[in-house]
């Protein structure tokens, strides 16, 4: 019987004319109505004709999450007076409740996106709901794009309603080609927003890490909750390890039942969590419960301010979850939930100054995720590089690059992007495209590994992937009936297409231990799925074949193994090595041949510690296996090694001779004052002509010792203008000594180019008015004392005859009274003698 009562009360119902109107005219609408109104409930009947008087359609409702889907299907069943898989039904991996006479069928976007790929007109269905598409899971993105292609390539009549409480609805409604907004107004209980940050600070999340500190802080507001306000408490947290450890914070309370919901909760706690209470609850949730689920009874939220997102470390080949600050319209669904049914509450655990720091909107996954699964998905639907879907926002271009290298790798694309057959396989497993080709590779055995790695094991499983796999095989718990599940739909979807195609070059196909002789350990299947993630004992710490560091924690039952691979990892922000979260301990042979394909032997010749080293080295990746030393090394490589050498330590490996830096000092003078064809002689510039002056010596050498033999100064020679005769004039423009008034020849000082210095005795200069100059260039003359030590120095000799000379006349002629100190010096006789050699 269906209840009309409980459908009437829906405020969607308002908004269902213009809904229908949108529909009939433009084949496509937004839907934006706030929780509670009914949007995912009412609307889909209403237009699959099971309520109201609109004429018979099969309506498909897309879900992000399996337990929102579950709980929408079981609810519109519950308003119709029947359960579910008779008029509306559900399909979620692993479990399906639809039958002949279904019209409303609720699914997630994942099971959707794998039903277009193998019938793309979607055919017998009528209209598609996509709900929640504000969250911009990756998956929902595809399947609204791959949609909108069937409506404009296929199918226009296909109808498409894309529904949400806060989303980007004029994106949305540009995506689907201009289609009408339609708003629905709720019942706005009001919901009493506090503020309740810690009191002292916190640590910022950093990858799956969250500081105790906030879960402590997180429960100590629920406990304020359950003290100061009347209801059930709903409490946001990440994840599921923070919803135990709040749970084991909270303790055992007398009157009130505290209950966990996440996506690997029992469909029984699910189904007990949607349902009212016999008494007071506190329900710890993840983010499966913002949207499309309503919890009876909840008239507190309390929001942690954190939500668990994917991201890709691409410098490091690392994927996976990591903890961030939610987004304010996260924070609107979340305190939504206490408004549902009556006036609410919601106990922010940050401060209003940093609400409005925080993003808008979630990160969308197309954004931030590893793309590897999308681009396959993009490839076989015969777009690779998606620039033809309709998608709000393009995908990063250097992830849908390391994408392709990844499909290419395993033999899903070829080298134009376009899906193989393997490819077309791989799409249609259900898993990431690395997992699926393990699962191919091991001839379907692999499915119980393939399983365990494809959702995230609980962390009291441990990080080794061995024994969490004979934990998981035990059974007992929730997620060892859902990896039970899943194995059974692996080895269904993989039975006839474990083996590789004839045409599948990829190396990998001939993996160690496929088919019968296979052992089903789960560290196989890793080294399969990643093989640049095979890692070997290096120092206290194991080094991956890609060039990552990773460490495991103390106590690790992986420790002392030779060998392993690294199934998750996360990068710890105070440290630059990675930290194992799942491994597992795998033979060399396994490791060898799993990664093979990044197997090389070759010869090494490079600089290394201040000399040439040249060696053979066979490597798997970045991890030496074997290094013997080279003595018969190619010359060509040589070289390169001391080019290198040279790049990095300076021209100084050379031998400099005094005259040998003279020179070069008084080219770069040269070069500085008169430019071409006079040549540059910094290190760099030498080094980039390196062929045209240091050669033959360079071929000839060996080493570092070498290098020091070669006379500088001869080969620097090589670079004078010699081919327009400018080199005959060096010593006439840059001379090394210039003959002053006295007779003497001194040397100039070319150290700075800008301006070389004669350092010449006083009394040598005597009768000089004009200041010598090279090249044109005046010299900046230091006078000095009898004693050699600097007494004046200038660019101008008459002026400082003229002006200066007096005062260092009146300092230094008492302590040198046996030297000249004439009152005429611009007319007094030069000289480099004292008086008394004057008077002889």
């Amino acid at each position: 019987m269906i209840r009309y009562d409980a459908l009437d009360a829906l405020p969607v119902r308002s908004a269902l004319p213009a809904l229908t109107d949108a529909l009939e005219g433009r084949g496509t609408a937004v839907l934006v109505a706030p929780p509670g109104t009914g949007k995912t409930t009412l609307v889909p009947l209403v237009l699959a004709g099971l309520v109201g008087d609109g004429p018979a359609r099969r309506v498909v409702v897309a879900e992000p999450r399996r337990i929102a889907a579950r709980a929408a299907a079981r609810r519109m069943a519950w308003l119709l007076g029947e359960r579910p898989g008779e008029s509306v039904g559900f399909t979620v991996r692993g479990e399906r409740a639809v039958g002949r006479h279904t019209r409303v069928e609720v699914v997630t976007t994942g099971v959707l996106l794998q039903r277009l790929q193998r019938d793309q007109e979607l055919a017998g269905v009528d209209v598609v709901v996509l709900d929640e598409c504000h969250e911009r899971h990756l998956d929902a993105d595809t399947v609204a794009a791959f949609l909108w292609d069937v409506r404009q390539a296929l199918r226009p009549e296909l109808r498409l309603v894309a529904a949400s409480a806060t989303t980007d609805a004029e994106g949305w409604a540009r995506l689907l080609g201009d289609a009408p907004v339609v708003e629905a107004a709720g019942v706005a209980h009001p919901v009493e927003a506090v503020w309740a940050p810690a009191a002292r600070p916190v640590r910022p999340p950093h990858g799956m890490r969250v500081d105790p500190a906030l879960l402590e802080h997180v429960a100590s507001v629920v406990l304020r909750a359950l003290a100061e306000r009347e209801g059930d408490v709903l409490c946001f947290l990440p994840g599921v390890g923070e919803i135990a450890r709040v749970a084991g914070r909270l303790g055992r309370l007398d009157t009130v039942d505290v209950l966990q919901v996440h996506g690997r909760a029992p469909a029984a706690v699910q189904d007990a969590v949607l349902a009212p209470g016999a008494r007071r609850r506190v329900v710890l949730a993840t983010s499966v419960a913002e949207s499309s689920l309503t919890v009876p009874g909840v008239r507190v939220v309390v929001d942690s301010g954190l939500a668990r997102e994917p991201r890709v470390d691409h410098a490091r080949g690392l994927s996976g979850l990591t903890t961030v600050r939610a987004s304010r319209a996260s924070g609107r669904q979340r305190a939504g939930r206490a408004g549902r049914e009556a006036p609410g509450v919601v106990y922010r655990c940050w401060s209003q100054a940093e609400d409005v720091r925080l993003p808008a909107f979630p990160a969308p996954e197309i954004k931030v995720a590893d793309l590897t699964a999308f681009a396959l998905q993009a490839a076989c639907w015969g777009d690779p590089d998606a620039s033809g879907l309709a998608l709000l926002d393009p995908p990063p271009g250097g992830a849908m690059a390391a994408a392709r290298d990844v499909l290419r790798a395993v033999g899903a694309v070829d080298g134009a992007g376009r899906a193989t057959e393997v490819g077309v396989r791989l799409a249609r497993l259900g898993v990431h495209p690395r997992l699926g080709r393990a699962l191919l590779d091991t001839s379907g055995e692999g499915a119980e590994a393939v399983a365990l790695l494809s959702e995230e094991a609980p962390r009291e499983y441990g990080d080794d992937l061995d024994e969490a796999l004979r934990r998981a095989r035990r059974g007992g718990d929730a997620y060892a009936g859902r990896w039970a599940a899943e194995v059974r739909r692996l080895r269904a979807v993989s039975a006839g297409s474990s083996r590789p195609h004839a045409d599948d070059r990829r190396t990998r196909a001939d993996a160690p231990g496929a088919g019968a002789g296979w052992d089903g350990g789960a560290g196989l299947v890793a080294a399969l799925a990643f093989p640049e993630r095979v890692a070997r004992s290096d120092g206290g710490s194991y080094l991956m074949v890609s060039g990552t560091r990773a460490e495991l924690d103390e106590g690790s039952a992986l420790r002392g193994a030779p060998w392993i691979v690294v199934a998750v990892a996360e990068r710890p922000s105070s440290k630059g090595l990675a930290r194992v979260r799942l491994g597992a301990a795998v033979a060399q042979d396994v490791a060898l041949a799993a990664a093979g394909t990044l197997f090389e032997e070759r010869e090494e010749v490079h600089w290394s510690g201040g000399d040439v080293v040249a060696r053979r080295v066979e490597r798997l990746g970045a991890v030496e296996l074997a290094v013997r030393p080279l003595v018969d090394a190619d010359p060509a490589l040589v070289r390169a090694a001391l080019l290198q050498g040279l790049g990095q330590e300076g021209l100084g490996l050379l031998r400099w001779s005094p005259e040998a830096e003279v020179l070069r000092q008084r080219l770069a003078f040269l070069r500085a004052h008169l430019g071409a064809p006079w040549p540059e002689v910094s290190d760099g510039a030498l080094h980039a002509r390196v062929d045209e002056w240091l050669e033959p010596e360079l071929s000839r050498a060996r080493r570092r010792a070498d290098l020091a033999r070669i006379d500088a100064g001869q080969a620097l020679a090589r670079l004078l203008p010699w081919a327009s005769g400018d080199a005959a004039r060096l010593d006439e423009l840059a001379p090394e000594r210039i003959t002053v008034p006295s007779g003497s020849r001194i040397r100039i000082d070319y150290r700075d180019p800008e301006r070389p210095v004669l350092a010449v005795k006083l009394q040598e200069m005597f009768g000089l008015s004009e200041t010598p100059a090279v090249a044109g260039v005046p010299l900046l003359v230091h006078l000095l004392s009898p004693a050699g030590r600097p007494a004046a120095v200038t660019a101008d000799l008459a002026s400082f005859w003229a002006d200066g000379y007096r005062g260092v006349r009146a300092e230094l002629r008492g302590r040198y009274p046996k030297h000249p100190w004439p009152e005429d010096p611009a007319g007094a006789e030069p000289t480099r003698h004292t008086n008394a050699r004057l008077r002889r």
